[in-house]
């Protein structure tokens, strides 16, 4: 007989994905779900549970407009801290491009499609993605980007920001990578985001929306969707392989 039992997403990366998103009325509206989701499913420590609750009420209290203000300033003005990963990794090389490829046929193997044009290597996208997973394979998806997520939650960190909260929950999950000391030493070392005054030239991209069920998106029929088509499954999950260089 064929097992037809649905896997359950995990709650927690989607909790991280959404408040990684643009903060809109829809995800505002879903602050007390999210809390509750993060705490019943326990996947990270008492002590990072607590402060992930207070992150949300902080945004329970804040202007929406204060909140939608600070998350543009922080994330779209520049790439130090940006969410797409490869950014980190290969900047405008050429590798960046097959990157791309790479990541973009993981999802396929593990039998979803991206209908919209946004970028795969988007954060939030890739944690929704890795929410659809076990718990061990979401950890190994993860594990790959682990330094890059590292990378950006320490300059998050040194900006006194607070959305660094959700990048120590990342690496609560996934393991902190190995060379962090090297990690923590290199953002520290780094000056002004040189990119800030280049905005034309390197944020020519379409903004970002994700209106998938639940997703970063308002809803607005106006905007660009993000699907994920997923296929009905047979046997396992194909293996993966790395896609952030090791």
């Amino acid at each position: 007989m064929t097992d037809t039992t649905q896997q359950q997403p995990i709650k927690t990366l989607k909790v991280i994905s959404r408040l990684l998103c643009y903060p809109r009325a829809a995800m505002l509206g879903a602050l007390d779900e999210m809390a509750a989701a993060v705490e019943e499913e326990r996947l990270l420590p008492a002590d990072l549970r607590r402060r992930l609750s207070a992150l949300i009420a902080e945004y329970r209290i804040t202007d929406p407009y204060v909140l939608q203000e600070d998350y543009v300033n922080l994330f779209d003005r520049g790439r130090a801290v940006s969410l797409h990963l490869f950014e980190h990794v290969h900047g405008e090389s050429r590798d960046r491009g097959q990157a791309m490829v790479d990541l973009v046929d993981l999802y396929r193997r593990h039998g979803f499609e991206l209908s919209a044009r946004e970028l795969p290597d988007y954060l939030p996208m890739f944690l929704e993605f890795a929410a659809e997973q076990s718990v061990v394979e979401a950890r190994e998806l993860l594990g790959d980007a682990v330094p890059v997520i590292a990378l950006i939650g320490e300059r998050l960190a040194l900006r006194g920001s607070r959305y660094g909260i959700l990048f120590d929950a990342l690496q609560a999950f996934a393991g902190v990578p190995e060379n962090l000391d090297e990690i923590r030493e290199r953002a520290a070392g780094e000056g002004p985001d040189e990119t800030v005054v280049n905005m034309d030239k390197y944020w020519e991209e379409e903004a970002v929306t994700f209106l998938a069920p639940g997703g970063c998106g308002s809803g607005q029929a106006t905007e660009q969707p993000i699907h994920w088509v997923k296929p009905e499954r047979t046997g396992t999950v194909p293996a993966k392989n790395s896609v952030f260089g090791g």
